[in-house]
């Protein structure tokens, strides 16, 4: 593979594959933060290291799928994880790169649920169904429910323009002096970042438990 390119060439790579899920922590199982970090972590990961030599090469670019939740989550946190761990593998990524013309773009999309169909609608019954004895003894199934009805509600208020998240990957591929990041969301959900990002945690954790007890 790496010799067919040599000959003709190779400019970028995008770092697109992404799962997601919805669970506490506790409902989740070993299985699936493996699975999960071996997707959406250890697969962009793989790919970058076997076309490192020709992106350096060639002065190519490297693009990231990164999401917004990177910075907080709201009952996904085994995506949010993954995708936190993918910004600072580009961090280091992108400086390391410099002296090799390489650039390194993260793409930040807000809610783009119905665009990507990433997160099927979340079914209470089977939450319920795979929990483990434990879990199920702090839990119960209203509040299994209401979590779920949460989670769905949000699937449903995702953006349908995902073309906005498709301009940004070409403009960090084409564009002579590209964006290190790329936040593609609603100004509620840029808002959000701010206040996480600027704020001490405590104000964010006040902000996300008033937004789950809706």
């Amino acid at each position: 593979l790496l010799r067919h390119f040599s000959s003709i060439g190779f400019w970028g790579l995008v770092n697109n594959a992404g799962i997601s899920t919805f669970g506490e922590t506790g409902w989740l199982s070993m299985e699936k933060y493996e699975k999960f970090a071996d997707v959406n972590l250890l697969g962009s990961i793989r790919t970058t290291l076997a076309f490192l030599p020709l992106l350096r090469k060639y002065k190519g670019r490297i693009v990231f799928m990164s999401s917004i939740v990177a910075y907080f989550s709201l009952g996904n946190g085994i995506y949010s994880m993954t995708k936190a761990a993918i910004e600072k593998f580009c961090d280091a990524l992108r400086l390391e790169m410099k002296k090799f013309g390489v650039q390194v773009c993260i793409i930040q999309p807000g809610n783009y649920a119905r665009s990507t169909k990433i997160q099927p609608p979340v079914s209470a019954e089977e939450i319920w169904n795979e929990l483990s004895e434990e879990e199920k003894a702090v839990y119960n199934k209203e509040y299994v429910q209401e979590r779920a009805n949460f989670f769905n509600n949000i699937l449903s208020e995702g953006s349908t323009n995902g073309n906005e998240v498709v301009d940004a990957m070409v403009d960090a591929l084409t564009s002579p002096a590209p964006k290190a990041r790329y936040m593609v969301a609603k100004l509620k959900e840029k808002a959000l970042v701010l206040v996480c990002a600027l704020f001490p945690t405590v104000v964010m954790d006040s902000v996300l438990s008033f937004a789950l007890s809706k």
